[in-house]
C-alpha cells in the first residue's frame, strides 16, 4: 500500500500555526494532539493527515486512519503504525504507538480509534500522569522487554501451564492509559526502549518511525478476522498468554463485570475461551493456543469501533474485562464443542447450560452484559485494528 510521504520541516511548520490556532479555539486538549504530531514530525516521521493517510477499501475495513499499512495475511497479519518518541523516568529516548483517545476531536486529530470510556480513566490510579513537552511524551513508568517468553504447557491437560514467564514487565508506575494535563486519555503503548523490543513488534524503522506489530485474529458478530493487536495486561498469565507486557498498574482498574455504558468503567466485557476445539483450522481457546506454540487463542468479541458514527459508539474500550469460558462436562459429553463465532452465540450457549464460567473465575456476582458470565479479574489491552471481509484475507502464507 502507498505510503504518502511528506518532508519533516514543512510539516512541522505547518502543524505549528495549526496547533496555535487549535489551542485558541478548541483548548488544550487539541493542542496537546498537534504537539505530539509536531514531535513525530521533527523525528523524521509522517503525522497523520487525512489528505495523505493510507485509503483503505470497505473489504478491508480497517478501524485506526492512521495505520499506515495493514497485512492480512491470516496467521501472519500485521499493522504498521506511527512511531512517536517519548522520554522515560530518567530522560532516556524510548519508543510508543498512539491507538485509542478518550475525546473524539483528539482521535480524529490523532487518527486513532474513539474509545469514550477511557474517559474514566483521567487521574485514575491505575492510568500513568504524563505531560508533553517539545512534542515529547514524558513517562513516568518504564516497561523491561529483556525476560524470555515462557509459555510450558500443563500435562496431562494444558492449561493451566506448568511454566510461565512474560516477556516485558511494567514497573508499578507504567500504564499505557495515559492522561494528559487536558484530561484526555489515550491508549499509548511502549513497544522498544533500551532494554528491548515488545514480544509483537515485527519491525521497527527510527528513521522512518514506524512500528509494525502482530496481530491475533478473533470473532465477532459471526465473522472471523477480528485482527488486534495485544499491548499488556494486568495479569501475567494473560500477558504471556497474549505475548503482551505485563503491566501490574492496570490491575487497579477494578471495576470488573461493569460493562454498560451506564456504568463508570473504563472496562468492556468479552469471552475467551478455555477449552474449545483443538482440531487446527477449527480450534479455539487457551488450550490449543498453549499446545501449538501460542497461536492465537481467538476470542469472542462483542462489538466493533467506530468512529464514523460517535454518538453511537458509547460503549468501546481496548480495555477488554476478560470473562473467561469453559465448556461444560454436558457440552463435551455430547460432542458440542465448536468454534463460539459470536456474543448472540455465547449467550444462546450460555442459556442452554453447555457453557459456563471457566473454574479460574473468582466468585462473585456474574455480568449480565456476559450472559451472566464471572469476570476473571484480568484485563487484557486490545486495540481493535480492522476487521476485514473474507474476500481480503490472504491465505498463501498460513502456517497451518
Amino acid at each position: 500500500m502507498k505510503h504518502f510521504m511528506i518532508r519533516a520541516a514543512a510539516c512541522a511548520l505547518s502543524l505549528s500555526a495549526s496547533a496555535a490556532i487549535l489551542h485558541a479555539e478548541s483548548g488544550d486538549a487539541l493542542a496537546e494532539a498537534e504537539a505530539l504530531l509536531v514531535g513525530l514530525a521533527e523525528a523524521g516521521g509522517t503525522p497523520f493527515s487525512p489528505d495523505t493517510a493510507t485509503a483503505y477499501t470497505e473489504a478491508q475495513n480497517v478501524f485506526i486512519p492512521s495505520a499506515i499499512a495493514v497485512d492480512f495475511t491470516y496467521r501472519a497479519a500485521s499493522a504498521t503504525m506511527p512511531l512517536f518518541v517519548g522520554a522515560g523516568p530518567n530522560g532516556e529516548e524510548v519508543h510508543y504507538i498512539i491507538t485509542e483517545a478518550s475525546d473524539h476531536a483528539v482521535a480524529e486529530t490523532l487518527g486513532v480509534i474513539y474509545a469514550p470510556k477511557m474517559r474514566h480513566l483521567d487521574g485514575h490510579p491505575g492510568a500513568q500522569a504524563v505531560t508533553i513537552e517539545d512534542g515529547v511524551m514524558q513517562f513516568r513508568g518504564n516497561v523491561d522487554f529483556s525476560p524470555e517468553w515462557i509459555a510450558v504447557p500443563g500435562d496431562p491437560v494444558a492449561f493451566p501451564p506448568a511454566e510461565i514467564q512474560a516477556g516485558a514487565v511494567a514497573d508499578m508506575e507504567w500504564s499505557s492509559m495515559v492522561y494528559l494535563p487536558s484530561g484526555v486519555v489515550l491508549n499509548a503503548q511502549m513497544v522498544q526502549n533500551a532494554s528491548g523490543g515488545h514480544d509483537r513488534l515485527v519491525d521497527i524503522d527510527l528513521d522512518a518511525r514506524t512500528a509494525t506489530m502482530s496481530l491475533l485474529d478473533g470473532f465477532q458478530g459471526g465473522e472471523q478476522y477480528y485482527y488486534h493487536f495485544v499491548t499488556d495486561a494486568s495479569e501475567e498469565i494473560a500477558a504471556v498468554l497474549e505475548q503482551g507486557v505485563w503491566a501490574p498498574r492496570l490491575a487497579l482498574i477494578d471495576t470488573f463485570g461493569q460493562s454498560d455504558p451506564s456504568q463508570a468503567s473504563a472496562l468492556l466485557g468479552f469471552s475467551p475461551v478455555l477449552n474449545g476445539p483443538t482440531e487446527l483450522g477449527e480450534e479455539q481457546g487457551f488450550i490449543v493456543s498453549l499446545e501449538n506454540g501460542g497461536i492465537d487463542p481467538i476470542n469472542v468479541f462483542p462489538i466493533d469501533p467506530d468512529n464514523a458514527n460517535a454518538s453511537l459508539n458509547n460503549n468501546y474500550s481496548p480495555l477488554w474485562d476478560a470473562h473467561v469460558s469453559q465448556w461444560t462436562e454436558a457440552a463435551i459429553e455430547a460432542g458440542e464443542v465448536r468454534q463460539i463465532t459470536s456474543f448472540e452465540e455465547l449467550g444462546q450457549l450460555t442459556e442452554a447450560g453447555l457453557i459456563e464460567s471457566a473454574f479460574v473465575s473468582p466468585e462473585g456476582e456474574g455480568n449480565p452484559y456476559v450472559f451472566g458470565l464471572r469476570p476473571t479479574r484480568i484485563i487484557i489491552n486490545c486495540p481493535v485494528i480492522a476487521q476485514p471481509m473474507a474476500e481480503a484475507i490472504e491465505f498463501a502464507q498460513m502456517s497451518e
